[in-house]
């Protein structure tokens, strides 16, 4: 079969330079729709799965595996666990087990008000008679740990300021904390304040933990968040083990964990690597991500449509050149290749910007959902489906305009206008 010359299909697309452009702006229009879903899905799903540590096991009240908010264990459990399980990590004498408190609250920023208390200045923080928010009280993730959090979650670097101080009303925040609250980073600086539990509190520190959902979480000293939930219990423990070396016989494993929880019924424990809790949180949210693709399919099948008709008014006007074709000895398949080629080419042209904006502008964006926040990841397998998208754009919607206006025989091709 004689195909025709490439360069046929390149000289098309600039005979209508508008349609050129709607073709190339519609595919683009849907791609991007297509990435920013696959963004999406891979963001939450890598976030949940990097949080916790490699070598971190977190142990949390039996009945509460698959919430962490759910748990409680008793206060004076983290000191059993560290004198029981031998091959615990530790550092100049401090073993790397922290107790920790998880829970959602409610927080919103202060105003100044006459008669109010003063959020900056030389007089911020002092009551001033009366205290209002700026919106309704948002809901985010606190978390309150001690020092020791610093060495069992290695992933956490301070970027601004310092660690809170317990019975200072001081706290942390993380770096999409913004986000999640719906605030500029402004109004989130240090020194500025928060409102929990009818009380100021004082922004000490900002600390990052990429590519985690860590990253969305506020974080207090534990006696305070004890406080303020006006609890006795602790949510969880979270240990670091080293790992076992069998030259040496040190170190340990997490069945070692899990058997000190079986051992001591009396606890109500329930051993977990810190990671594949995560993992179960991401399973979770499996409906999330299958109604972002349901969504992304369905804008994709409303543009397909679209460049069906597109397709069909622009190759319906060239009826007499595709029987001028035949004429010439082309068969109809060849006529329908050179076709697809034209379409193609400016469905990937409109694919490749859209990857583009994408990698420039949406990569990395923060997404707020029900556990914090997350970025929006576009690496190459969302690239690489959002090209594939375009390209399956291009051919499918040529194809059936295609065949449509090549139905007429070759005499009735010939007459048409």
């Amino acid at each position: 079969m004689r195909l025709i010359p490439f360069e046929y299909a390149v000289r098309n697309l600039g005979r209508a330079p508008s349609r050129l452009v709607l073709s190339i702006a519609g595919s683009a229009m849907v791609v991007l729709l297509i990435l920013v879903a696959g963004g999406f899905v891979r963001g939450m799903s890598m976030a949940l799965r990097a949080t916790g540590g490699e070598s971190n096991v977190i142990l949390l009240g039996a009945g509460s595996e698959d919430s962490i908010e759910r748990s409680e264990i008793e206060a004076s459990t983290p000191s059993v666990v560290a004198a029981s399980i031998p091959g615990i990590r530790s550092r100049a004498g401090v073993a790397y087990v922290s107790p920790e408190v998880s829970v959602m609250l409610p927080v919103a920023i202060p105003v100044a008000l006459p008669g109010g208390i003063a959020t900056s200045g030389p007089h911020a923080g002092h009551d001033m008679g009366r205290t209002a928010e700026t919106a309704e009280p948002k809901q985010a993730m606190f978390r309150g740990v001690t020092p020791v959090a610093a060495l069992v979650h290695d992933n956490i670097t301070l970027m601004q300021g310092r660690w809170p101080r317990a019975g200072e009303d001081e706290l942390m925040l993380g770096r999409t904390v913004p986000t999640v609250l719906g605030l500029r980073e402004q109004n989130l600086r240090l020194g500025e304040k928060l409102v929990i539990d009818k009380r100021l509190w004082t922004i000490v520190g900002t600390f990052a933990a990429p590519g985690t959902v860590v990253e969305a979480e506020i974080w207090l000293p534990l006696t305070d968040i004890k406080a303020v939930t006006r609890r006795e219990t602790i949510s969880c423990v979270v240990l670091t083990l080293d790992p076992y070396n069998e030259a040496t016989g040190q170190g340990a494993e997490f069945s070692d964990v899990a058997a000190f929880t079986k051992t001591r019924p009396d606890l109500e424990l329930f051993a977990l690597p810190e990671r594949d809790y995560y993992a179960k949180l991401s399973s979770f949210f499996g409906p999330i991500r299958a109604v972002a693709w349901v969504t992304a399919g369905l804008i994709a099948l409303g543009g397909l449509f679209g460049g069906l008709n597109t397709m069909y008014a622009a190759f319906a006007t060239r009826i007499r050149e595709l029987g001028t074709l035949q004429s010439l000895g082309f068969r109809r398949s060849a006529i329908v290749i050179s076709m697809v080629q034209e379409s193609t080419l400016a469905t990937a042209a409109g694919g490749l910007i859209a990857c583009a904006i994408a990698v420039f502008l949406l990569d990395g964006i923060s997404v707020r959902f029900s556990m914090g926040a997350f970025g929006l990841v576009i690496d190459e397998q969302v690239i690489g489906l959002g090209l594939l998208a375009g390209l399956v754009l291009g051919i499918i919607g040529a194809i059936p305009p295609a065949i449509r206006c090549l139905r007429p025989s070759i005499p009735l091709a010939l007459k048409a206008v």
